[in-house]
């Protein structure tokens, strides 16, 4: 390496939503990160699955397979590329191929990944290429398609010119299985080989002991005898059983043969003459000590092995004693054993001959050297492997730094974070803040201190795949959001799916919608109050229909109800309610004309904000506590910084509709609501009657209502001057 890696390195950082994060810029920057406090890291560990970044790739980091890449294998993973590279710079491109140019010859890394890049590139044919691609460099198939060997252990019928051997490769493949090397071929390795061998073996040694005379009691016969046997050995035991019982109780006769309804049931199907219905009626009648019928008698359903037992084991005979059928069973049960003792059974099919002449000869030593000569080639496999895992870490470390040590491409407006899924379409917005979660319920226990409005979406594909994201929108209002809503997700590789609304999180989303909030709740509320009062109203009136109905009906029955005389109550409870509301009304119009000119719409201003004032103070103190924390954390990073997204960046990662510029648009609107001047006049109305009660009240009172009336006190009289005395 030409660069240098020492403690007293000179950073730089950037500051993007709130944070101070370290600018990697240089392989200097990359060699020193094993100096930089961690407190400083942006994450400490992030999820090797669940990410836009290549899974081989960041499987190659986490050395300890445990599913999660922390700092110190980071810092291995960048120690380990830059070992095999001029300038670690490389590793900041996000390249997927290296000049060659780049690799560092002066080490032994470097020396040995170059060697490799350069055979590579020559199996290819491209030997005068001045780099090499990722893409190239995984291509085992067309690398080694060519050579006979590759370095893995493994050969095929390609391995080989010699007949003989390809024939013995291909038996053992079909009697051992196969497994493929790096061409992609299907081939052997030792360990099959030696199995092979070792099952023939044991084939033979086993099937030679079969044919000694303590197996073959039979002789020629004892193989179909013992057949027989086990087709039958659970009923004939039955049968004889039976018949012990009948003979020790002539009460148990009847119970041991079927039922005559038993019978009925079979005889009113359509029958077979091996039906399977009489397949668990005794072998025979039973009788007391009798014997076993082997031609006439016998259930239908086991007639064809009977008579096989008899041709077999009984040639010439009728019937069989309980004695005899366990003599056969005694003479049988060596060949029995040795049978079910059978090993290397799957080289059974070659044949005993084919598989005495491979024993015979000397494949095994051929295919042996076979493997061993591949085996030579493992080195140059070996730098293959790092070559590969070099131009992968090339390719994918730039994006995974980016998004552990900073968050640059999460701040970037051109570049999307490896946790962000994609972009969910709805309610007129695009949301790209999108996390994948396996359980929303779990997500969302830690997710709701990130304070977003998160809607969890289950997202389904035509073919049936389907996944669970974790949207945050942070921009426009919630009001029609919420779950069973439909909406459309693109994830990163611009594949389509369906999205609908399962659980959210309900936090302020902008000042705009906390500034309406009271407005729109308060006319919530009237249109529950007017909703219950109509639905209140329209039971009455079906009860007085009814009643009215009723009475028509039966008017001839009764006397006439008297007329309900007005509720002086309510007429004044009417009138109270109406002075409330105008006396609120007009003293507020009349405070405000009570105004100089400029002070009006200050006053406005102030009735506004007194009453969207706290929700937009509430709101707008959530919003700056909104961070990206909780929500990764709860899909098993460790993030160190507090990742914030203040509203100008949440802008950014919620866009609302907005006509494309340049746009024509036509106001014109053929189903537009018509409108009536009636409900101006009104209003214009109240206000001239208000400013004419307040014209009317002042002059009565001598003040205006709202303000303290002024009380004349009269001047005292002034005190007479004392009389002067007159001059002498």
């Amino acid at each position: 390496m030409t660069s240098s890696s020492n403690a007293s390195h000179t950073w730089e950082f950037f500051r993007s939503g709130g944070l101070d994060q370290v600018t990697l810029a240089s392989g200097a920057d990359l060699l020193n990160l094993k100096h930089l406090d961690q407190k400083l890291w942006v994450a400490l560990s992030c999820p090797v699955k669940g990410l836009e970044l290549d899974e081989k790739t960041l499987g190659l980091i986490d050395a300890d397979k445990d599913g999660r890449i922390r700092v110190p294998e980071l810092l291995a993973a960048i120690d380990w590329a830059a070992a095999h590279l001029n300038d670690a710079s490389v590793l900041l491109r996000g390249h997927d191929s290296v000049p060659l140019a780049a690799l560092d010859a002066g080490s032994p890394q470097g020396a040995g990944v170059l060697a490799s890049a350069r055979g590579i590139l020559r199996n290819l044919g491209k030997a005068d290429a001045t780099s090499i691609s990722l893409a190239e460099a995984s291509d085992t198939a067309r690398i080694f398609g060519q050579s006979k060997f590759n370095g893995d252990g493994v050969i095929t019928v390609q391995s080989t010119d010699d007949a003989a051997l390809q024939q013995l490769i291909g038996e053992i493949a079909a009697t051992q299985g196969s497994v493929a090397d790096r061409s992609g071929l299907s081939g052997i390795d030792q360990a099959r080989v030696d199995g092979f061998f070792a099952a023939a073996s044991s084939y033979l040694a086993w099937s030679a002991q079969g044919r000694s005379p303590a197996v073959l009691s039979l002789g020629d016969k004892t193989a179909a005898a013992a057949d027989a046997v086990a087709a039958l050995r659970d009923k004939v035991d039955d049968f004889f059983a039976r018949c012990r019982l009948a003979a020790f109780d002539a009460r148990a006769l009847n119970a041991v043969n079927r039922q005559e309804n038993e019978y009925l049931a079979v005889a009113a199907q359509d029958m077979k003459i091996t039906s399977q219905e009489v397949a668990g009626f005794p072998l025979a009648r039973i009788e007391p000590d009798r014997a076993l019928p082997l031609t006439t008698g016998v259930n239908p359903a086991w007639a064809g092995k009977v008579a096989a037992l008899r041709q077999a084991a009984f040639p010439g005979k009728v019937s069989v004693t309980e004695a005899e059928w366990l003599a056969l069973c005694d003479q049988v049960a060596a060949y029995t054993t040795w049978k079910a003792g059978i090993v290397g059974g799957a080289v059974a099919a070659l044949g005993e001959d084919r598989l005495k002449a491979i024993l015979a000869g000397g494949g095994k030593d051929a295919l042996s050297a076979l493997i061993a000569e591949d085996l030579k080639f493992a080195g140059e496999v070996a730098s293959i492997d790092a070559t590969a895992r070099l131009l992968r870490y090339a390719r994918d470390l730039r994006t995974l730094l980016h998004n552990f040590v900073n968050f640059g491409d999460f701040y970037s407006p051109d570049r999307l974070a490896t946790f962000q899924a994609g972009t969910l379409f709805l309610d007129s917005r695009s949301c790209d803040l999108c996390v994948r979660v396996d359980d929303p319920g779990a997500h969302g226990a830690m997710a709701g201190l990130a304070k977003f409005y998160i809607a969890y979406c289950d997202l389904k594909r035509p073919g049936g795949e389907s996944m669970k994201i974790a949207a945050c929108f942070t921009q426009g209002d919630s009001d029609y959001l919420m779950v069973g809503r439909n909406g459309l997700f693109y994830d990163r590789k611009g594949r389509d799916w369906d999205a609908t609304i399962i659980k959210v999180i309900d936090n302020p989303i902008s000042i705009r919608q906390a500034f309406f909030a009271p407005y729109k709740k308060f006319i919530r509320g009237i249109e529950e109050a007017a909703a219950k009062r109509a639905a209140a109203a329209e039971a009455a009136s079906d009860a007085k229909m009814s009643a009215a109905a009723n009475a028509a009906a039966n008017v001839d029955k009764g006397p006439k109800p008297e007329p309900k005389k007005l509720d002086v109550g309510t007429v004044a409870a009417i009138g109270v309610a109406a002075s409330a509301a105008v006396a609120v009304l007009t003293s507020i119009v009349g405070g405000i004309l009570g105004l100089a000119a400029w002070q009006i719409p200050l006053a406005v201003i102030g009735v506004l904000l007194a009453i969207s004032g706290p929700s937009m103070l509430v709101a707008m103190l959530k919003l700056r506590q909104r961070t990206l924390g909780p929500v990764l954390d709860a899909n098993g990073w460790a993030i160190n910084g507090r990742v914030k997204v203040n509203i100008p960046f949440g802008t950014a990662l919620t866009s609302r509709a907005v006509l494309p510029a340049g746009s024509r648009r036509n106001l014109t609107d053929p189903y537009a609501e018509k409108k009536t001047p009636w409900g101006r006049y009104l209003f214009l109305l109240v206000l001239v009657g208000a400013a004419v009660w307040i014209r009317w009240d002042h002059n009565r009172r001598g003040h205006y209502f709202w303000q303290k009336p002024v009380v004349e006190v009269p001047a005292e009289p002034t005190p007479a001057a004392p009389d002067t005395p007159a001059s002498p």
